[in-house]
């Protein structure tokens, strides 16, 4: 199957070998994206809600490289840093990114590299 990689300036650097995405079968895999300003480098000052909100303009702007936007997102993957004391306010934040219906989703708790949350995401494209 052939796979084109999506790199963009809009998006923080990769910290290794990989792309911001992947297509392949109408799909958009994202890399998993911490919460980055693509500007700086820097981790966004505030706490879950703050970086979460930074995540997911990250996925946002990989998403609008190939015509998406988060109403194609079909399926979500987070990490939380510390999954019981921040899940409300991930969710907030990730209420404020998607409306109904809903991609479904998957959020664990993961030892992260001093951040609070890294998300990726499956998208549909919209010309498949």
């Amino acid at each position: 199957m052939p796979r084109d990689a999506v790199m963009i300036e809009d998006a923080p650097n990769p910290a290794g070998p990989y792309s911001h995405g992947v297509v392949a079968g109408g799909f958009l895999f994202t890399a998993g994206f911490g919460p980055q300003d693509p500007a700086t480098g820097q981790v966004v000052p505030g706490g879950v809600y703050e970086q979460t909100q930074q995540v997911l303009r990250n996925v946002e702007s990989v998403l609008a490289a190939r015509g998406a936007t988060m109403d194609d997102v079909v399926k979500v993957t987070a990490h939380l840093e510390h999954l019981n004391a921040d899940f409300a306010e991930y969710n907030r934040a990730y209420g404020e990114f998607f409306t109904a219906p809903y991609p479904v989703r998957t959020t664990v708790g993961s030892t992260l590299a001093d951040i609070l949350v890294e998300i990726d995401v499956v998208a549909h494209l919209p010309e498949a």
